[in-house]
């Protein structure tokens, strides 16, 4: 799928790269299934050297699940760190040797009981690249059914709803979509459906 998005106007290049800072040394503070953390000394252009502290944590995904209708399909999700419950994207991680399709259409079935008749890629991101390498791809799954029930982890607290284009485009417009990930995922749909 391309994406022009721009009325026609050719995307501006990124700017050209800058060298990499030099490491001096590099540390492991914490390790778990989930994250870790590593702290770098580097090396400035300079020659300084600074502190760098790195989260790292596996890739993810997330889906938009389009209906043959238009509609889109959400979840009601319960988030630990915060303690709000509020409408997002079904994601989650991609795991270790899966390719982010696959992962996308598992997690799509797990948090909704929808599958997708076809997964057509958005654009991804860097959802907190000043501190981590953690990336998120993003899909579009078209023209989704419901075959089963959803099969959410003992830690997911959630509920399923099916919303009409203008209702997402109401939840997007209020400011009421506070989850990153699915912000940026219902936007480029928005932009790209058009």
């Amino acid at each position: 799928m391309s994406h022009s998005g721009g009325g026609g106007a050719s995307p501006p290049a990124n700017p050209d790269p800058f060298p990499p800072f030099g490491v001096h040394e590099s540390r492991r503070i914490y390790d778990s299934p989930w994250c870790g953390l590593r702290r770098d000394v580097v090396v400035l252009p300079s020659g300084a050297l600074q502190e760098y502290h790195v989260f790292e944590v596996s890739d993810a995904v997330s889906v938009v699940p389009v209906l043959p209708d238009g509609s889109i399909v959400m979840i009601g999700q319960y988030r630990y760190p915060h303690g709000k419950t509020h409408w997002e994207l079904p994601a989650g991680r991609i795991n270790e040797g899966e390719k982010p399709a696959d992962g996308a259409a598992r997690e799509l079935e797990e948090e909704t009981g929808y599958r997708a008749g076809r997964l057509e890629p958005l654009p991804g991101f860097y959802p907190t690249n000043g501190i981590s390498a953690h990336y998120a791809h993003q899909f579009r799954a078209v023209d989704c059914e419901l075959v089963g029930a959803p099969q959410p982890d003992d830690s997911e607290q959630l509920i399923v709803r099916v919303f009409r284009p203008d209702e997402v485009r109401a939840l997007l417009a209020s400011g009421r979509v506070e989850d990153g990930f699915t912000a940026i995922g219902l936007m480029y749909h928005l932009l790209f459906a058009e």
